[in-house]
């Protein structure tokens, strides 16, 4: 993909930050993709969302890749599957990490945290920050219901002005309900992606340039 991953240009230390826009196009686009997973006819579960494993085509369109780990979701009755615990460290849902019992849902919390990724421009986990700043999710999650001290979470790379107060409040509030403890309060992809679509921003016209007849002519 021409773009790379996620990953490389949300921590990048040489490019430009991602827009708050920008960052929203890809939240979307990922939730679709896990949807349309969760949704075939025999479901799938990815079991290793991560910004690394989102890739990026020229116009920033996310598509999901690397599939070494997805299982086939549950059948019949079935609630879960069992299986051997793998993934990445920070994403895992903590059920999942306890019993190994694989969900749709697991999938969702692994979203939330690729959400507060977006939110916050801070990795998963990065041990060269304070102790108890190092889990994204045990620094982030108190602060997430709370509408003032959330936007002192956001990117400090972002300008005040590049990003809608309401928007950063309800991507808060949704990535709060997808790491929840409880896997089954946790929203489905599908709702998601419909909470998500409303917070696209449309790109802005480009100024026409005006240009006089005198001028083509000097």
């Amino acid at each position: 993909m021409p773009l790379g991953s996620v990953e490389s240009h949300l921590f990048s230390r040489v490019m430009l930050p991602l827009p708050w826009s920008t960052r929203m196009k890809i939240a979307l686009g990922a939730a679709r993709g896990l949807a349309f997973l969760h949704e075939a006819e025999k479901p799938v579960i990815y079991r290793d969302f991560k910004t690394s494993n989102i890739l990026l085509d020229e116009e920033y369109n996310a598509k999901l890749s690397d599939f070494g780990l997805a299982k086939d979701g549950p059948v019949g009755d079935k609630s879960h599957v069992s299986t051997r615990i793998m993934g990445t460290y920070g994403y895992a849902a903590p059920e999942y990490i306890m019993t190994g019992h694989l969900t749709a849902m697991s999938d969702v919390y692994s979203y939330g945290v690729v959400l507060l990724e977006l939110l916050t421009g801070r990795k998963s986990l990065d041990r060269s920050r304070p102790v108890r700043e190092q889990t994204l999710t045990d620094w982030a999650f108190p602060l997430l219901a709370h509408r003032k001290k959330v936007l002192g979470i956001v990117d400090p790379r972002l300008a005040a002005d590049d990003y809608p107060v309401k928007a950063v409040h309800k991507t808060a509030m949704l990535a709060y309900h997808c790491l929840s403890r409880n896997p089954k309060a946790r929203p489905l992809m599908r709702d998601i992606v419909a909470t998500l679509e409303p917070l696209q921003q449309q790109p802005q016209p480009q100024p026409e340039l005006v240009v006089e007849v005198s001028q083509l002519h000097s």
